[in-house]
């Protein structure tokens, strides 16, 4: 728990970070952040008590755990953001990593495959196995749905959709030959290849889908225009002051955005259904 200011009235919040934690360590430096935040908080006015909690890794928890609504610090994916999540939250702000794959606050997918007998392109998939981490995300899902649309020909592109229920698994599922491409967070990926270099020894990269605004840190809407600008500011000012934590969560800033900044998710996903591929297949 990290707790915030010696004064008697304290507001209680509930923070959790859990989409990149690739390792135990990344663990930890995510939960840091969370405690570094919480004590740049309270050197502001007004006393909150923030503390950390694990929220579970199905999606079913994630998703009720992002409508709760004294959550002041977490982190979701676009797609649900764009699918009605936006009208329980407000946007902290947008990570800008300093990983291959991102330009900025925006990121992309990696699409890979079997660097031994995997396809050379993406066209040169079709028939094969998808491995997904979810069908409600858009690194995993939309972005390469996206990318499959122009080359559908019919109702269905590849020959099986696995869900992996995350990254790693999906990183595994096309090592071990369980499915043979798939498309990767490249924040996930640069982790996985720096915390989990077996995942990613015996894969490539084929390709990579359009670029999008990162995945949000967001917050309740209880909490308030000025709270929020608090805690970005906050975790700026907790990033700034540790140098080491930064490198190690490869997080150079967080940056005001807006949820017009993740329309063009909405956007791709329209793009693909207009061309008949509603559903990864």
């Amino acid at each position: 728990m990290a707790g915030i200011a010696n004064m008697a009235k304290r507001e209680r919040w509930v923070a959790a970070l859990p989409m990149y934690n690739v390792s135990a360590s990344l663990r930890d430096d995510w939960a840091t952040l969370i405690e570094r935040t919480a004590q740049a908080l309270g050197r502001g006015m007004s006393p909150v008590m923030l503390d950390t909690v694990d929220p579970g890794e199905s999606p079913d928890a994630l998703h009720a755990f992002w409508r709760r609504d004294d959550v002041l610090l977490s982190q979701t994916c676009g797609y649900p953001l764009i699918r009605g999540l936006a009208s329980r939250v407000q946007l902290i702000g947008t990570p800008r990593f300093v990983v291959p794959g991102c330009q900025q606050e925006a990121y992309s997918s990696a699409i890979v495959v079997r660097a031994k007998d995997g396809p050379a392109t993406l066209a040169a998939c079709r028939g094969a196995r998808v491995a997904c981490n979810s069908p409600d995300s858009h690194s995993g899902m939309n972005a390469l749905r996206h990318a499959v649309a122009p080359l559908v020909r019919g109702a269905r592109f590849f020959g099986a959709v696995v869900h992996t229920g995350s990254h790693l698994r999906s990183l595994a599922a096309v090592a071990d030959d369980e499915a043979d491409v798939a498309a990767i967070d490249c924040v996930t990926l640069a982790f996985a290849a720096e915390h989990r270099p077996d995942l990613v020894a015996g894969l490539r990269q084929i390709g990579s889908t359009r670029h999008v605004a990162g995945l949000p840190f967001i917050a309740s809407r209880r909490a308030g225009d000025t709270l929020v600008q608090r805690v970005r500011n906050a975790m700026r000012q907790a990033l700034h002051d540790d140098a080491g934590l930064r490198a190690r969560l490869r997080l150079e800033d967080i940056v005001p955005t807006t949820l017009a900044h993740y329309r063009p998710i909405a956007v791709m996903a329209r793009e693909a259904r207009m061309r008949g591929y509603g559903e990864l297949g």
